[in-house]
């Protein structure tokens, strides 16, 4: 017998929520209840416990996904499952296609070796600090930036701070008495050592990354690794990434050879010289760069991040690691599983087409402003009219707030984020933040309660108290 779902929703939603439902192909009976709201994210526990008397026989009881309440006394109450939905109604078939994939997006198996790039001009406890920071942006080894001809006489007692809570360490010198001093202290890795260098691998117990004697060549990089394999020594190999017009197809091409060549070897892929030294935005370079390595099972990523454009991109190599962990386990192509890599445009932007907004104004009866965003521009609107523009400033004298700084303050905010999200051509709702994905924090949420009254009102209410 086929799930029954009960969708609750209010006035303006409800047309909408069934005319999607009934276009839908869905596995699942449902039932659409009007709980009484005009707007459905209006909606409380309560409100749904005093007019809704029983689940009305569904398995499963939708809502709103922005309602704002907690979901296990209702479940309580009904006695069947409480869930949110997605935040628009013509977001439900997606949402429904995404339930049943079902994917676990906590799940990798890439490592990020995540470079402190100045650790010799750095106290142990700023080291700490930062080693503490990278590893919460998913920095899974923390590693060592030796300078060249720059001493590093705290790299014993660095190595070891970070061993004693609990980190695995890396240290990159070009100095074979650095790596061997890193070693000793109890580093879990070297970077790097070549064909010349190999003695090091004997003497201590860190795993090597084997690179090239000199740039490219990879007869080196084989000798090398016959060595440690004659040997019976782990390491990880790197045939080293160029940057774009400097080689990088060749280099892209000697890790595809070596993986050819060496299906059981791990490897290394330093992305830097991408991410780095090309300014573009760098989340759909990482995703590419780690999308490479998944097809390569490249099981290792040394990740720097020192320039401005590059200041998320721990961050972007962890979303993007776990995106292609799941495209690759269910075989499907890396879509529509997260929007974390998606910072500039939304796939789906505008949730009402410009007919559906103007029949939500002609059902307005109060004078509170709505503002949405659609293919044709900004709209904003209430009871007194609705207008539409792509320069907010053109709403200025159309809407009447010239001696109410506060709502004209608010609403200058609120029109500014409504006019970037239609330039871009992002997801806009009226009151939340935009969505920049993985490139910036999204605001902590409490979603079991509605929110505080703004600024702007709060003020208001004081002065009229006042």
């Amino acid at each position: 017998m086929a799930e029954k779902i009960l969708f609750l929703t209010g006035h303006l939603a409800e047309p909408r929520l069934e005319a999607v439902l009934k276009s839908m192909d869905a596995e699942f009976e449902w039932l659409v209840v009007d709980i009484g709201v005009k707007v459905a994210a209006l909606m409380t526990g309560d409100i749904i416990t005093r007019r809704l008397e029983d689940a009305r026989g569904a398995d499963k009881i939708l809502l709103p996904g922005r309602f704002r309440g907690d979901l296990e006394p209702l479940a309580a109450h009904y006695g069947v499952p409480v869930e949110r939905g997605p935040d628009e109604v013509k977001d439900i078939p997606v949402f429904f296609g995404r339930a049943r994939r079902a994917s676990d997006m906590s799940k990798y198996d890439i490592n990020v070796f995540a470079e402190i790039i100045d650790a010799t001009e750095m106290s142990i406890e700023d080291i700490l600090a930062r080693a503490e920071d990278y590893s919460h942006r998913g920095a899974d080894v923390i590693d060592l930036g030796c300078l060249p001809d720059t001493p590093f006489p705290h790299l014993e007692d660095t190595v070891k701070a970070l061993k004693t809570y609990g980190y695995k360490v890396s240290v990159d010198s070009a100095n074979p008495d650095e790596l061997l001093r890193g070693g000793r202290a109890g580093a879990d890795y070297l970077l790097s050592l070549d064909e010349t260098r190999l003695h090091i691998a004997d003497e201590v117990s860190s795993v090597p990354v084997l690179i090239p004697a000199t740039h490219g060549d990879m007869d080196s990089l084989r000798r090398a690794m016959a060595t440690l394999d004659k040997k019976g020594l782990p390491y990880l190999a790197d045939p080293v990434l160029d940057p774009i017009n400097f080689g990088f197809m060749a280099s892209l091409e000697r890790y595809s050879e070596l993986r050819r060549e060496r299906p059981d070897v791990d490897i290394l892929l330093g992305t830097g010289n991408l991410t780095e030294l090309t300014e573009a935005d760098t989340t759909g370079i990482t995703a590419t760069l780690i999308g490479i390595a998944s097809e390569l099972n490249i099981k290792n990523v040394l990740v720097v991040q020192v320039s401005p454009h590059t200041r998320r991109t721990y961050e972007e190599h962890d979303a993007a690691r776990r995106l292609m962990f799941a495209s690759r386990a269910d075989g499907e192509l890396p879509k529509g599983y997260t929007d974390e890599l998606l910072g500039l445009h939304s796939k789906r932007p505008f949730p009402l087409t410009p007919e559906e907004i103007a029949e939500n104004a002609g059902a307005v009866r109060d004078r509170n402003f709505r503002i949405e965003v659609a293919e044709d521009g900004v709209h904003i609107y209430n009871r007194d009219g609705h207008h539409i523009a792509e320069d907010i400033f053109e709403f200025f004298p159309k809407l009447g707030v010239e001696d109410d700084a506060g709502h004209a303050f608010y609403l200058a905010a609120e029109l500014a984020k409504a006019e970037i999200a239609w330039r871009l051509g992002k997801r806009y709702a009226q009151d939340e933040p935009l969505d920049w994905g993985i490139a910036a924090d999204k605001p902590r949420e409490d979603r079991t309660r509605l929110k505080e009254a703004g600024h702007t009102l709060a003020m208001k209410k004081k002065q009229e108290k006042s």
